[in-house]
C-alpha cells in the first residue's frame, strides 16, 4: 500500500479545566463471573459454541425486543434529549442510534488528534517488534492485521485502545482529513473485551474485527480496527474506500460494548497532558473531542 506523507506542526498544550473521569471498576460482575470462575468458564464455552449468540442477535433485531428499550435507558440513566423523538423498531435499531447533528462536537483544529468514539481511552507503547502488553497478553500487531509487512511500520509507536460500554453512543467518525483505504475483515470469536476478559485471553488477536488503514492529513498512516465483542458481531462502515473529512461518521457498531484501536507510528503524537494517565489507567472520552496533538516533524 502506497503511503502518504504528511507532517504535522502542533505542539501538546497543557489542558487544566478538563475534568477526568478515571474507569477504577471496569468489570461487569457477570463477566467476572465467566471469566474468573470454572463454572463460569463453563459456561462461557458452551455460549461460543452453541447458537446463543445469534438467537439473541436475531431476538434483538425483532420488534419482540421493544420492551427492552426503556428498560435500558432507565438502568444506564441516557439522556435521549440528543437523540429527539424517534420510535424505534427494536433493541438493536436503539442501540445504534444517531445524535441529532446539533449535538454532535468535534475539535477542527488541524494539528488535533480526535476521539473517534465515546469510551474509556487507555495507551500503550508498541516495542520494537511492532508488539504491545495489555493485562497479561502480549500482542503483535501482525497478528491484530494478519499483515506482517503494514505491522512493520508502527514498531516503537502508540496503540491507543478506545472501549465502548453499552451505554455510549457505537457510531464512530474519522479522526482527521483522510483517504480510507479498502477494508479488512478477519472472523473471530466474541468474547467480552473488558478488562477481566483481556486478563484470560488474547481477547483483540481472538475476536472478529475489522481495519482500514487511513492516510491521514496531520498524523501519517493509521490503522482503525473496530473489535467486535461479547453480542457484538457486526460493524458496519458508511463506505468502502475514498477521501473523509474529520468529523464524519465512519461507522456503527450493533447490539453491546465493543472496542476501537488506533496504531499510529512513532513519533507521530503526544498525548495531551491529561491524558498522560491512559498509560496507567482508563480514561472516559468523547467522540470528537481532542486527545492528542502532532509532533513536529
Amino acid at each position: 500500500m502506497a503511503s502518504a506523507k504528511y507532517y504535522g506542526t502542533g505542539r501538546r498544550k497543557k489542558i487544566t479545566n478538563r475534568k477526568i473521569i478515571v474507569n477504577n471498576n471496569p468489570n461487569n460482575s457477570f463477566i467476572t463471573f465467566l471469566y474468573q470462575t470454572a463454572a463460569g468458564r463453563m459456561i462461557l464455552k458452551g455460549i461460543m459454541k452453541s447458537g446463543v449468540l445469534k438467537a439473541a442477535e436475531k431476538y434483538a433485531k425483532s420488534e419482540s425486543s421493544k420492551p427492552l428499550i426503556p428498560w435500558f435507558i432507565s438502568e444506564n440513566k441516557i439522556d435521549m434529549t440528543e437523540y429527539g423523538n424517534y420510535s424505534y423498531h427494536s433493541y438493536a435499531e436503539f442501540f445504534s442510534r444517531q445524535k441529532l447533528k446539533k449535538y454532535s462536537k468535534t475539535d477542527f483544529s488541524d494539528k488535533h488528534l480526535i476521539s473517534p468514539c465515546d469510551g474509556f481511552l487507555s495507551a500503550y507503547r508498541l516495542s520494537d517488534d511492532s508488539s504491545f502488553a495489555i493485562k497479561g497478553s502480549r500482542y503483535r500487531v501482525s497478528d491484530l492485521l494478519n499483515d506482517s509487512e503494514l505491522a512493520k511500520r508502527f514498531k516503537n509507536g502508540i496503540c491507543l485502545v478506545f472501549r465502548l460500554e453499552a451505554r455510549d453512543y457505537h457510531r464512530y467518525c474519522y479522526i482527521d482529513d483522510c483517504y480510507q483505504h479498502d477494508s479488512h475483515y478477519i472472523e473471530g470469536e466474541l468474547h467480552s473485551v473488558q478488562p477481566i476478559a483481556l486478563e484470560n485471553y488474547p481477547v483483540f488477536a481472538l475476536n472478529r474485527r475489522l481495519w482500514n488503514l487511513l492516510e491521514t492529513k496531520n498524523f501519517g498512516p493509521i490503522v482503525q480496527t473496530e473489535i467486535g465483542a461479547l453480542l457484538v458481531g457486526g460493524f458496519s462502515n458508511n463506505h468502502p474506500n475514498g477521501h473523509f473529512i474529520k468529523g464524519e461518521e465512519m461507522g456503527r457498531f450493533e447490539l453491546h460494548g465493543s472496542t476501537i484501536t488506533l496504531l499510529i507510528e512513532k513519533n507521530r503524537i503526544e498525548l495531551i497532558d491529561n491524558l498522560e494517565a491512559a498509560f496507567k489507567h482508563e480514561i472516559k472520552v468523547r467522540q470528537g473531542e481532542w486527545i492528542a496533538s502532532a509532533i513536529n516533524q
